[in-house]
């Protein structure tokens, strides 16, 4: 059993008791002083294994490896059995998926279908990602009183939202239009929402202003319908906020209490930016949606114990510097010490500094400088936070007892206190200043105060990381364009697209409260954004909506057109309508590096849009600055914001808030209202979602006729005996790629290119392309998402010598898509493997950047190195993933690729096994099997996790 009896346990003389009777686990018996200076994220950790000692997963030899983390630190493998799983739409529905076609593959196999059943706390929140469909719906109406207007958007993956109050709005320049302009229907009764509309595949769309026919999807539902809850799985139904602020603002517990034991919370969760809840001292990070579905049916993760790198924060904060800032500066710090797989945990003075809400923002960005988690110790400020939340006085009396009673409670002042760490770095607060990021990577950081002078160097520079190389007669460039009715021109470094994003910020008022004083005194000021600039509001959860609101600001917003279009990931996954046809045929005319900038933490070039070449990261006050500006290519200090229609130059200083404003805002309007009001939320439901239907029946009615849900091919051949692992005989490469590919190469996310092989598929289902929707929503499809992988634009595949999503049928000598090639090469029956070079499948955690190549036929994958989390999802989808022997690569092992390769596996892999590939050209090399844990180990074998779990179900 996962869980052994008190009276049983083999640690049941380390149960203590607090005052109210409440038991717990308390590792300070053990009375061994290692105990106390391991550090805080280590801590939870061992005192989760000591809990969940069952002599099985989790054995007394791993509590041992814990309090021996000095020396066992990056070598020993440990099981961690978290307290929760996180699941959101757009992962959680192929997660769904996967156990739902698990229960059929038991069914066949005379298993009971139940035994599929989540074991460990899952809750799955449906809002997550939007698509924006619409921008700049003149004359939409606003309503003073409420707090969370309606978006115009469609959320794949989330169920349909209630179009904006009242009527009359004019929608005729949007995608999708109506095409009616300034409709003469009446509108709709003050106060009443007009009727919403249920999308159904080929069916007409209504204008949510109008009810007249469009021709885009505007709602589209969660394909699960109420259906998860077959599963033991809490689901919060859509319009209730996103999934990053209701695991801070609701499923958070920070200890829990369960079967008269207190514990403190842990969690995994399917999106990297689980990260953000270790701000609140509470121990998670994002993992792939296989290795969820395993800890939900009972499974620990299996890890290395990691190292612990100690970031001792000192100084104080400059007045003028956001959180965003201090951000990005922490960002930098980190990603240049090289930190990758291990754990981050903040002391030292500066960090009573940080609001708990600057610190999940800086949690948040651990995926960007490469670290598991970056650990905030619960501490004085963050008792301070949870008073002002939805904590009860006993809730508050009991964390803070039981915090102390383990020693997870830190306090600064005492340099004593401090743990023993890998290694320590230290970052003076007061160093940083003002900054941008990009034009096509996060950690490519501009002061702003240099930006004028970057981007013009960037434009001269060859093509790279930052260059454009852009012919010196050419640098001047000016094109004019028309749009409504007006004459506009665009050069190098103009502003399409600006966007407040979620993800990053709207945990932490202060910055958003900034964006919203900056844009009142702008528009105080006389300024405006030019109309042809897409802009957007992505505020991630409505209480955002409601302090904006309530403070004053929403509306100055709204008029530069920085409106709400909804909650959850948009812009910055590619979920944004096309240019207007002018700036997009301008951009294209005169070869323009056009930009956007945008608050959220993704920005590769080419993600946003096709034509939109540079990207910049920002604070979202700086968003809306450069918005007004209408250009990256200004110096903020000598060059005017704007010019009022009176003629008066006004510069950013004369309109940026100062810090005392900010935080009196902040202080006036935020407080508990946004956790009140999400509370409302969560009472109130949502009707719509209640009343879908749900089939009583333990195994899934699969519908034939769907292409959002299919039962996917992972179980098909599941023999109940383990068959040993097969060499790699005569593979061919199935791609020859280089450094730095990302999971968005991979596993593209964003909208389906309609010269694509899943566009092929669709229209084969008889949809058309304004259904096509994006691979995102469509991740319960295999077939959607097999055609997808490696479909992105921007891949560069060194059989082609150009990006784009082809690559070479090596026996033909052909160019085909690379699922088209894949599925040659499967009826072939010739096996598959992909050469690449550093840093593969860095990026989001996505569950296809694995399930994708598996269903392609790709047996292994030779790098220089991977990306740990993606190096196990490989493993976890029966992969393998082999390194090149240090210094050699591809090119100096002289590789074309072209080449057949054959890898023996001995039956007894073993962890790190070093192994032999040769070629039908006669060359030989070395690669080591990156399996670094029994766990993966086991995996491997199995051919996967899943089959691994179905097999031991069965």
């Amino acid at each position: 059993s996962y869980y052994l009896s008190l009276t049983e346990h083999p640690y049941s003389h380390l149960i203590d008791t607090l005052n109210d009777g409440v038991k717990f686990f308390n590792p300070q018996k053990l009375n061994d002083p290692r105990y106390g200076k391991l550090p805080l994220s280590i801590r939870v950790l061992l005192e989760a294994a000591i809990r969940k000692c069952d002599g099985f997963y989790v054995k007394e030899e791993d509590v041992q490896n814990y309090l021996d983390w000095q020396e066992q630190q990056n070598v020993a493998e440990v099981p961690f059995p978290p307290s929760r799983v996180l699941l959101q739409d757009f992962t959680g529905i192929p997660a769904m998926v996967d156990l739902a076609a698990m229960r059929d593959a038991l069914v066949k196999h005379g298993v009971d279908p139940y035994r599929v059943n989540p074991v460990c706390p899952t809750d799955l929140i449906v809002d997550h990602s939007l698509q924006i469909d619409f921008s700049k719906c003149q004359g939409a109406p606003r309503s003073s009183s409420s707090s969370t207007p309606a978006p115009v958007s469609s959320a794949p993956g989330s169920g349909p939202r209630q179009p904006p109050r009242g009527g009359g709005a004019h929608c005729g320049a949007a995608r999708g239009s109506c095409g009616k302009g300034s409709c003469s229907d009446p509108p709709a009764s003050p106060g009443k929402h007009p009727p919403a509309v249920q999308q159904i595949e080929n069916s007409p769309l209504l204008c949510p202003f109008h009810l007249q026919p469009v021709s885009e999807q505007l709602t589209r539902w969660f394909p699960f319908g109420g259906c998860p809850e077959k599963f033991n799985v809490n689901v919060v139904p859509p319009d209730v906020g996103a999934v990053h602020q209701v695991n801070l603002e609701h499923l958070c517990r920070v200890v829990h209490v369960s079967d008269g034991l207190v514990y403190p919370d842990s969690v995994v969760g399917t999106d990297s930016h689980t990260t953000m809840i270790n701000g609140l001292g509470v121990l998670g990070w994002g993992v792939g949606g296989i290795e969820a579905e395993a800890v939900m049916l009972g499974q620990p993760v299996a890890l290395t114990l990691p190292q612990v790198v100690g970031c001792k924060l000192e100084g104080s904060i400059n007045p003028l510097t956001t959180s965003i800032d201090v951000v990005l500066g922490i960002t930098k710090h980190l990603r240049q010490a090289n930190i990758a797989g291990r754990f981050v945990e903040f002391f030292g003075p500066g960090v009573s500094q940080l609001s708990v809400p600057d610190r999940t923002t800086i949690a948040n960005m651990c995926p960007e400088y490469n670290a598991t988690v970056s650990f905030f110790p619960i501490d004085q400020v963050t008792l301070k936070h949870f008073n002002k939340t939805n904590f009860s006085q006993e809730k508050l009396e009991l964390l803070e007892s039981y915090m102390k009673a383990v020693n997870l409670f830190r306090t600064y002042e005492d340099s004593e206190e401090d743990p023993v760490y890998s290694e320590v770095i230290e970052i003076q607060l007061s160093s940083f200043i003002p900054y941008v990021s990009g034009p096509k990577r996060p950690q490519d950081r501009v002061a702003v105060s240099d930006m004028k002078v970057d981007f013009h160097s960037c434009l001269k520079e060859k093509v790279g990381f930052k260059g454009f190389h852009v012919a010196p007669d050419r640098l001047q460039t000016q094109v004019p364009f028309q749009h409504a009715g007006q004459e506009y021109q665009l050069a190098h470094g103009s502003l399409v697209i600006a966007a407040v994003i979620s993800c990053t910020n709207n945990c932490n008022p202060s910055v958003m409260l900034a964006a919203g004083l900056l844009a009142k005194k702008a528009v105080e000021a006389g300024l405006g954004v030019k109309p042809y600039i897409r802009t957007s509001l992505a505020p991630g959860t409505g209480m955002v909506t409601q302090y904006l609101n309530t403070s004053g600001v929403l509306p100055f917003l709204s008029q530069l057109g920085f409106e709400v279009i909804g909650y959850g990931c948009a812009t910055c996954v590619g979920n944004t309508a096309p240019l207007p046809e002018g700036v997009a045929d301008a951009i294209k005319q005169g070869n323009l590096v056009a930009c956007g900038v945008l608050s959220g933490n993704r920005h590769f070039e080419g993600r946003l849009f096709n034509c939109v070449s540079a990207n910049y990261l920002a604070s979202p006050p700086l968003v809306v600055a450069y918005a007004i500006a209408g250009t990256v290519d200004i110096d903020f200090e000598k060059e005017p914001l704007g010019v009022t229609p009176e003629g008066k130059e006004v510069f950013l200083r004369d309109v940026w808030p100062s810090r005392e404003e900010v935080q009196q805002m902040e202080e006036d309007t935020v407080v508990s209202s946004i956790f009140q009001e999400l509370n409302s939320r969560m009472e109130k439901g949502n009707a719509l979602w209640s009343n879908l239907e749900c089939p009583e029946t333990a195994v899934f009615p699969w519908d034939q006729k769907s292409t959002y849900i299919r039962q996917p091919a992972f179980f098909h051949k599941l023999s109940k005996e383990v068959q040993p692992p097969r060499s790699i005989e005569h593979a061919h490469a199935l791609l020859f790629l280089g450094n730095k590919v990302t999971t968005d190469h991979i596993s593209p996310a964003g909208s389906i290119s309609r010269v694509s092989a899943a566009a092929k598929y669709l229209l084969s289902k008889r949809l058309t392309p304004r259904e096509f929707n994006s691979y995102g929503a469509r991740r319960g499809n295999d077939a959607v998402m097999t055609r997808g992988t490696f479909a992105s634009i921007k891949l560069m595949n060194r059989f082609i010598g150009k990006s784009g999503p082809k690559t070479l049928h090596i026996p033909s000598g052909q160019t085909l898509d690379v699922f088209e090639a894949a599925e040659r090469y499967q009826r072939e029956g010739i096996p598959l493997i992909i050469l690449a070079g550093k840093d593969y499948g860095s990026g989001s955690s996505r569950d296809w950047v694995a399930k994708g190549p598996c269903l392609l036929g790709v047996r292994a994958i030779i790098a220089e190195s991977f990306q740990k989390l993606h190096q196990t999802q490989l493993l976890g989808m029966g992969i393998l993933p082999l390194s090149f022997l240090p210094g050699q690569t591809a090119d100096s092992l002289e590789l074309s690729g072209k080449e057949k390769f054959s890898i023996s596996l001995p039956e007894e892999l073993a962890l790190g096994h070093a192994l032999t590939v040769q070629t039908s050209e006669g060359k030989s090399f070395g690669v080591t099997a990156l399996i670094d844990s029994e766990m993966d180990l086991i995996y491997y074998r199995h051919g996967g996790l899943l089959p691994y779990v179905a097999r031991t179900m069965i």
